[in-house]
């Protein structure tokens, strides 16, 4: 998730996303228009004895929104920090915390999966926020709040006060085993201690998706829009991971020379080729992506894409070097399978050279690979069993 960097504790990076900058105003609306009925529900709740008088009136309901929107957001950053601090004990990296539309997010460069280390990250979050309650709580109980008290007083008790119950419950809606919330990560950690990774994984988000539907029908007959796109986002993340995770265990130990077409068996073209005659082996040989070879040095890739750029009644008169890509990423032999899709999603390709340590072309891998090569090993095949069948003409995209 991308976000524009606002500066760094414990050495890592905090964003905030383009969604944040229109939900913070939003929930600070929302609580400003809704000062005195929240009040009232203290009140009766704790007990704190908040004057409504004494900050209802003026801009004092818009300010004291922002102040407990602003308090919110902290504490969700709070949050996020007790996962990341406990995970960089376990010794994994953390790229950023990003705080946006539904509140924070910590990416990991690597998810655990010693069912240990993810119960105590994922249950760490949850015990900040009760700590930050627990302090906002404090806070209250140290402030003079009451028909007798300033305006000041009143004012900081409603928005610690407002912290301290919101705090808490942040804590414990976290704790639904909704994955891949924090209670969904600690299920997967407890389904984990006996039985692999992947299957708990997949009952993780079988369950997470369940919440998530009953969640979105609560938020539909309720009309909460934002309950509905939390909902959503439960889904899809649910769906995500545990598809990576079937993937990553899938591709354990596979590397990419296991999958990639070798180089006596590699379609190529040369610079000099024309557009329309590559266009003709692209629909004889029903491949979409070709390397282009200038002797035995790779010089680019060019695809589909690349050649359809060209209008088709002057594609005898270019070239493939007037279109191919020079600016060619590839991978190593020796790489992860696993690896070489992930770069593929990351730049937005459908096929990678394959580059030994001298420079040298030595295969190609596509995704048309590496789904056969999911599908072999899906049905109880072995790496020798994918390098050894008979390579097919790339189709779609498939599942990945």
């Amino acid at each position: 998730m991308r976000g524009i960097k606002v500066g760094s504790a414990f050495g890592i990076p905090i964003r905030l996303n383009w969604t944040f900058l229109i939900i913070l105003p939003i929930f600070a609306y929302l609580i400003g228009g809704q000062v005195s009925t929240i009040v009232d529900v203290m009140n009766e709740a704790t007990g704190i004895g908040i004057d409504p008088a004494a900050i209802g009136g003026g801009f004092t309901p818009w300010l004291l929104g922002f102040a407990a929107a602003v308090g919110l957001f902290v504490g969700v950053l709070l949050h996020e920090f007790g996962h990341s601090l406990v995970a960089m004990r376990y010794g994994y990296e953390i790229d950023s915390i990003t705080l946006w539309l539904l509140g924070g997010l910590a990416s990991f460069t690597e998810f655990p999966e010693d069912w240990r280390h993810e119960f105590w990250i994922a249950v760490a979050g949850p015990i900040v926020s009760v700590a930050v309650g627990i302090a906002c709580y404090g806070v209250v109980l140290l402030t003079p709040a009451g028909a007798d008290a300033s305006t000041g007083a009143n004012a900081a008790a409603f928005v610690f006060g407002y912290l301290a119950v919101l705090n808490v419950v942040l804590a414990g809606f976290n704790m639904l085993p909704a994955f891949p919330m924090d209670g969904g990560r600690v299920l997967r950690a407890l389904l984990a201690r006996n039985q692999p990774h992947a299957q708990a994984t997949q009952r993780a988000a079988s369950i997470g998706k369940v919440f998530a539907f009953f969640m979105g029908l609560v938020g539909l007959f309720t009309f909460q829009l934002l309950l509905i796109v939390l909902a959503f986002f439960i889904y899809m993340a649910a769906s995500g991971e545990a598809q990576q995770t079937t993937l990553k265990a899938a591709f354990e130990d596979v590397t990419v020379a296991d999958v990639m077409t070798d180089r006596e068996d590699l379609h190529t073209v040369t610079e000099d080729t024309s557009v329309a005659d590559l266009m003709d082996r692209m629909f004889k040989e029903r491949h979409t992506g070709y390397p282009v070879l200038d002797g035995d040095d790779l010089v680019g890739m060019v695809t589909l894409d690349d050649a359809r750029s060209v209008n088709e009644v002057e594609r005898d008169a270019y070239r493939v070097a007037d279109v191919m890509e020079t600016d060619v990423v590839a991978v190593e032999p020796t790489a992860d399978a696993l690896t070489a899709l992930q770069t593929m999603q990351e730049h937005g390709v459908g096929r990678l050279p394959v580059i030994d340590r001298s420079g040298e072309l030595v295969g190609l891998i596509s995704r048309s690979d590496l789904m056969t090569a999911f599908n072999i090993i899906q049905t109880g095949g072995t790496p020798r069993m994918i390098s050894g069948r008979q390579h097919q003409p790339e189709g779609g995209p498939g599942v990945f």
